[in-house]
């Protein structure tokens, strides 16, 4: 079996050298797309040999199908700038290159390392995700947090080892990324045609609190996982604060049109 290892990147000079390290010896090729770095990203992957292509940002879903069209085999390894293969997942990947299986998707378990400390908890261990497939048998779908649409029909095997991912290097980065993706979340929820609700609002904010922190053991993992499932709190009450406020722009926008067109002009 043959393995392409496929990437997306944009400005990862601090991540993608580990990430490539942790390939060597057991993707037979390595493809980058990268969304036109202003940092060291092209430089780094061009002292590991690895296929590097540039592309303006398609969004998530389409720049990853777009970089699997452009790897030699069908046998993909999905994996971010951010992550790395740990030494028992490289040989459980070994293990499974031996075999000549063709139709399947494999799973791995990720693990998270938040400001230099692992966490176990909080709802992001296991965070298992579908890496490892045949081009031929899925495609990546959605807008925001995209998803592997595959093949009813192939088995999934759960693989054996962790995926390492490196995600915040601060508190500060996290509220950054919170903010970021809680207007994504509001937008998609917007033109989807979610309504706004006060008390949804209220619960769901509360209840991501406390299912985090103490169902999913946030507790367990100290100061960073009071801090994790604070920030991730926050994160939901932004989304649906800002998706009361477009849907308020759009009834402004709505009543500006009808009082133009009551207006005669229109």
């Amino acid at each position: 079996m043959y393995i392409s290892a496929v990437i997306i990147t944009k400005n990862e000079e601090r991540n993608i050298e580990r990430c490539l390290q942790s390939l060597q010896g057991i993707a037979d090729e390595i493809v980058v797309v990268d969304s036109f770095s202003t940092d060291n990203t092209k430089k780094i992957c061009e002292k590991h040999n690895v296929k590097f292509y540039q592309q303006e940002w398609l969004g998530y879903a389409e720049q990853k199908n777009y970089a699997h069209s452009l790897s030699t085999h069908d046998i993909i390894l999905s994996i971010d700038a951010d992550e790395a293969l740990s030494s028992e997942l490289q040989q459980t990947l070994l293990h499974l290159k031996s075999t000549e299986k063709q139709s399947f998707v494999c799973q791995v378990s990720r693990l998270t390392n938040y400001c230099g400390k692992w966490i176990r908890h909080c709802g992001w261990y296991p965070d298992k995700k579908i890496r490892i497939f045949n081009r031929n048998d899925a495609k990546w779908t959605g807008a925001i947090h995209e998803t592997l649409d595959y093949s009813t029909g192939n088995e999934v095997i759960q693989l054996k080892g962790d995926l390492l991912h490196y995600s915040c290097y601060s508190i500060e980065e996290h509220i950054l990324q919170a903010n970021k993706f809680s207007t994504l979340s509001a937008k998609e929820c917007f033109e989807k045609g979610e309504k706004y609700s006060l008390f949804a609002h209220f619960l769901k904010t509360i209840w991501r609190f406390l299912r985090d922190y103490f169902f999913k053991g946030g507790i367990l993992d100290g100061f960073y996982g009071l801090v994790i499932c604070c920030i991730n709190a926050t994160a939901t009450f932004l989304k649906y604060a800002k998706l009361a406020e477009y849907q308020r722009k759009e009834k402004v926008k709505t009543k500006g049109g009808k009082s133009l067109k009551n207006s005669g002009n229109l």
